[in-house]
């Protein structure tokens, strides 16, 4: 097992992730936790976009979306994806590759509700990556949404969280003369325990 102190030490990744994501929030000035996450289409070329990740659990990563979406569709249809944290004002970076499952049940149900209202009427209105005409067009549905939804609406059937099961984690920090820290916590599956190496810059 590679040699780790300071930043990188710790038996724990997600604690090590939790640990850097506390400091960010101190640091960077919109959305520490925002992540590029990557999915591929059927014929493997790459999608990547901005998604705010809401939840770092014990073993994995949560996020929510429209489930109708493109970024949905390629996430069940692959059951993996890839994001990566960059926080210039710390000048790290975390990259996790996993396997996804959704999260369909009372913890999106609980994520959903601490939405403001105008967020979860969105989320009704939406028809996420589909065509849309004009803003005009949108902000009309969510008006027809607001009269028929009212003030308490439930979470859309089509709407919910995704949950990123790592079978590797890297984290890197900038190094004088980009001679960079790497650390790589990998394994085949998320049954195995951790392997830990530091890569080459």
């Amino acid at each position: 097992m590679a040699e780790r102190d300071g930043i990188f030490a710790g038996d724990d990744p997600f604690h090590i992730v939790r640990s850097w994501l506390t400091e960010a929030e101190q640091s960077e000035p919109n959305d520490p936790n925002a992540v590029a996450l990557a999915t591929v289409d059927g014929e493997g070329l790459p999608n990547v976009r901005m998604v705010l990740l809401k939840d770092i659990e014990n073993g994995s990563f949560v996020f929510y979306t429209n489930y109708e979406g493109v970024k949905a569709q390629e996430l069940d249809a692959a059951g993996k994806a890839a994001f990566v944290f960059h926080w210039k004002s710390l000048r790290r970076q975390i990259r996790v590759r996993g396997v996804v499952t959704k999260e369909d049940g009372p913890q999106a149900d609980e994520y959903y509700n601490s939405r403001s209202l105008k967020s979860r009427l969105g989320a009704w209105a939406s028809d996420q990556s589909k065509v849309l005409p004009s803003r005009a067009s949108l902000m009309a549905k969510v008006a027809k949404v607001t009269a028929e939804k009212g003030t308490n609406p439930p979470r859309p059937p089509f709407w919910g969280g995704y949950r990123v099961t790592p079978v590797e984690i890297e984290f890197w920090a900038d190094g004088a003369f980009r001679l960079h820290d790497r650390f790589r916590w990998s394994r085949k599956t998320p049954k195995e325990s951790w392997s830990i190496d530091r890569l080459n810059p």
